[in-house]
This record gives C-alpha cells, structure tokens and sequence, in this order.
C-alpha cells in the first residue's frame, strides 16, 4: 500500500450514496423541511411526542452548525446554564495554521537536538531524526488522525481513554498528559535564556528574570484566541525555518561525509540521546485536544498530519546535516545553542544571529502552541465533567478559556526552574505513560467499538494496527525503563495526585461543592452499561 494513501480524504457514506464531507446546505433545508411539514399527530400520543422531543433539538443542532454557534448546557447543584459559542467559519483552524500547530507541538525547528550529537556522535543522531519520525511519528499520527476524527471534541485523548475505558482511565491519561504538556513548556524559557547566553549568564538573577517574564508575558498572548496563535504559529515558522535553509543550501559545497562518522570520546550516553530524541519528536497526539476548534476535523487533521510529518523530518535532518558535515567541531562541543555557531562558521555572524533570534521566535512558537493545547484539554476535562465547569469558561470577546490558560500558565511558571534534563525526562516518562493507555484505548475501541462512525480509518485491520502500536509502545516501555529515581519520584507522585484528584472530583460532584458538567453525572453509568452490554 502506498504510504501517501494512508493519509487521503475518506470518503464517507450517506443514506445510500457515497460522497465526499457534507451534504449540500440545499438539501439539509429540504430534508428539514421534509421533517417540519410531515402531517402532525395528536399531542397526546406519547410516542409521538417524545418524537417530537428528539427530533427538535437534530434541528436546533443543524441550524447552529449552519449558523457557526453551538450551545452547551451545563446543569450544576440545582441551577443551570446556557452557554452559546460563536465559531464562525473565520474562527476555526484550517489545514494551514493546524499545520504549524503540529509543527510547534513536535518540533519548532532543530534546537535542542544538540545534545543528541553530544551523547552518541553525528552518525547516530542523522539516523535517528531520518528513522523516527517514521517509526514513532507516523503511527501516532495515523492513531490521531482516526480518533480525532471519530471523536473531535475538545480534550482529545482524554475523550478517547474516557469512552474506551471509563473516566478514571480518561482522568488519569489526562494528568499524564496535561503535565508532561505544562513541563514541557517550561522547557522553553530555560532553552532561550542557553541561547541567549552571552547577554544572560545562567544561573543569575538576569536569567531567572528572563524565564519568569517570557512565560507571563507569552501567557496572555495566548488569551487572544486560537485563530491568533494559529496564523501567528505560521508566521513563527516561517520566519525561524528561513535560515536553516539558507544554512543547508550555503553548506552544501563544504560537507565532508566522513565528518559525519565523528566518534564521541568515552561512552555514548544513550540515555541522554534517546531522550533528546524523543523530546524533540513527540506529542504529534497535543493537537488533539484542539479538534473541536477545527474546521472538519474528519478532513483536516489527516492532511495535517500528514504534511506535518514530512515537514518535521526534514527541519531536522537537512540542518544537521548540513552543520555536522561542514563543520570539524568535535561532538562534545555540541551543547545547546551550537546550531548557531555552526551557522557563524558556514555562514558569517549575521547567519548565527538570525539562528540565535529565530531559536527564540520558535520557542515562542512552541510555549503558544502547546499553551493552547492544555488549556484546550482542560476545557474538555471540564466539559466531559472531570473537571469543574470553571476551567469550561471562555472569554466573551476572544473565546478563549481563559481559567484554562491561567491555571496552566501558573503551573508552568512553578516548574520553569528545573534544570533542563530533568524536565525533558520527566516530561518524557509522564508522556510515555499516557501514550501507552492512548495506544491501548485506540485498539480497544476499534475491537469492541466497530460500529462508531469514524470518518478518517487507518487502512489496516486489527491486527496490523496492534503491531504498528507495538513498535512505538516498545520504545516508550524502554523510556519508562531507564528512568531515574529522579523520574520515578515526581512522575509517581503526579500519578497519586491523579488518581487523588478523580477521587476528590467525584465527592465534590456528589455533594455539590463544586458546579460541574451535566454531562458527567450520568458518564460513569453510561460506561458501566456500555461495559455490561459488551459482556453479555
């Protein structure tokens, strides 16, 4: 089968003929017309009347989406509340901006992949940016692409883990994933402060000024809304890309291949290789949790995916090649920020400077979209009511969840002074945990689940999906498995908190201390008789 159709437009059924997305607006008003002018029955019919009831709100919900207004009613204690939310077709993502949405969650360019070279040689880090975006990128991108689609809610994985296994599964996963997401982050004020090393000495109070300031002040420009950081992630990208192009294209008559087959002095630290690797190419799943800001979802993500791996493989693979194999720097003095002086070396100054400014537009790039991500996932928590209602509201004027994007900004900002190797070990393991029980719910539910319309399908069967999984789960158990006590510590206490916290949630939803979904009330029992109807 060839690769590039793994990734093209399905096409989906409809009453009998087979189309390409929606049916016409023309025909959605004949057949609610058809509906509306159909002989009415005495009222008194019972039947015919919760008829009634049902098909009202397909209407409601039709005309909305013709509209670009949804409405969401979140019942809470003995009150509830109406909220209607505008997306007009100029507010939702398109195929574009969700690229580089993607492109920011994974990747944002070859910095921080510096280390890599350092821990094992150039030799190996070329293979490994050639290899894994493949292995690794590709099945957990064809695993979003389906389940994004099939379920294109915000929150993301957490619907899935919620409708495969329940809601502690969902809640747990969404820990996993929402703190990894927020370490992460913090990664990246630490990473321009190293690249800006010679204006900043580490460790001083310039520094930790820097860090604390870049994530406020990232912060509430992620408050302006989702279609703001999308096209500003395109611009972002651009702009950063730009001169690792010109890098690689100015390369090229000086690479030397057997400069590629530079050896490290002592011992390759293959720890610290396989978690730069990792690092710099995970999270293709964050997007996800955006899904219901998108526009068709079913179509868009996986072309999104699709581009975006191949755009990702190469921002890696050609710069470093280009600067290992043009330069004779030794692979210990490859360090975070050598990119740029590799780039001064080929290039000139003026080439290390626009390296060194866009290492800093792509970290930006990568706090804005990954902020979106966990904010947008703690309002699916909060919409599936694993969270209270509070973390579901949005700014009147941006729509924007604003409780969402200060909490995670708050939490950033507490970790943001770790140093760097912790945090990219830790975020890796949280990551890898919850990747697994993701893997684990999406062949769950395409063997007990057959019949749930999934618009974009992985074109294998079951057991050809179980072995796609099985060669990415193999890599994150090895993650999991070489994990310090340093790792293992935070990572099982942040397990605790979730496990505490499902638990805690669920008094206060029982003794109405807190204002939470409607939705969640009945979640638990829709799942327990969803289990039940299985087994029987």
């Amino acid at each position: 089968m060839d690769p590039a159709n793994l990734y093209q437009e399905p096409e989906i059924e409809e009453r009998g003929r087979t189309t390409r997305g929606r049916p016409p607006t023309g025909e959605k008003i004949r057949m609610r017309q058809s509906i509306l002018n159909a002989p009415k029955f005495d009222t008194s019919s019972k039947t015919m009347n919760q008829d009634n009831q049902t098909i009202e709100p397909l209407l409601q919900r039709q005309q909305q989406e013709e509209d670009g207004t949804t409405t969401t009613t979140v019942q809470a204690g003995d009150g509830a509340a109406t909220r209607h939310h505008h997306h007009g077709g100029s507010g939702k993502l398109t195929l574009l901006p969700l690229v580089f949405l993607i492109y920011f969650e994974v990747a944002g360019g070859p910095y921080g992949a510096e280390r890599a070279i350092k821990a094992a040689g150039p030799l190996f880090t070329l293979l490994g940016f050639l290899v894994f975006p493949f292995a690794w990128g590709v099945p957990e991108s064809l695993v979003t692409a389906e389940l994004a689609a099939a379920l294109p809610g915000n929150g993301g994985f957490v619907l899935w883990a919620d409708r495969a296994f329940g809601p502690l599964a969902g809640s747990l996963l969404g820990t996993w994933k929402y703190f990894s997401c927020v370490v992460n982050i913090a990664a990246y004020p630490a990473l321009v402060a190293d690249y800006l090393g010679q204006a900043v000495v580490p460790g001083s109070r310039a520094r930790t000024a820097t860090v604390a300031g870049m994530t406020v002040a990232l912060s509430l420009v992620n408050f302006t809304g989702l279609n703001v950081v999308g096209w500003g992630a395109v611009a972002l990208g651009f702009v950063s890309l730009a001169p690792f192009v010109l890098m690689t294209a100015m390369a090229v008559p000086k690479v030397r291949p057997w400069r590629w087959a530079a050896s490290v002095s002592g011992r390759k630290d293959w720890r610290l290789f396989l978690n730069t690797l990792f690092w710099n190419l995970n999270y293709w799943d964050s997007a996800s949790t955006m899904a219901g800001e998108v526009e068709r979802p079913e179509r868009t993500f996986p072309r999104a995916l699709g581009v975006a791996v191949v755009l990702i493989a190469a921002s890696y693979l050609l710069p470093l090649m280009a600067a290992t194999g043009a330069t004779d720097a030794p692979p210990e003095a490859w360090v975070n920020g050598y990119l740029a002086d590799a780039a001064g070396i080929i290039g000139g100054s003026w080439l290390k400077y626009w390296i060194d400014a866009g290492a800093v537009l792509s970290s930006i790039g990568m706090f804005e979209a990954q902020l979106s991500s966990g904010a947008f996932q703690l309002l699916g928590m909060a919409d599936l009511g694993l969270l209270p209602a509070v973390f579901s509201r949005r700014a009147a004027r941006f729509g924007t969840p604003w409780v969402a994007i200060a909490a995670s900004s708050a939490v950033t900002l507490a970790v943001s002074f770790l140093a760097f190797d912790d945090v990219v070990a830790t975020a890796n393991f949280l990551y890898s945990l919850g990747t697994l029980l993701e893997f684990a719910a999406f062949l769950w539910l395409r063997a007990r689940m057959p019949e749930l319309k999934r618009p974009y399908r992985v074109p294998l069967p079951l057991p050809a999906l179980a072995a796609m999984c099985a060669v990415p789960s193999a890599f994150l158990v090895y993650v999991c498995a070489v994990a310090g006590w340093r790792v293992f510590a935070p990572a099982g206490a942040l397990t605790a908190l979730g496990v505490g916290l499902h638990g805690a949630m669920r008094v206060c939803r029982s003794k109405k201390w807190l204002r939470f979904n409607n939705a969640a009330a009945a979640a638990e029992d829709r799942h327990g008789a969803h289990v039940a109807g299985h087994r029987v």
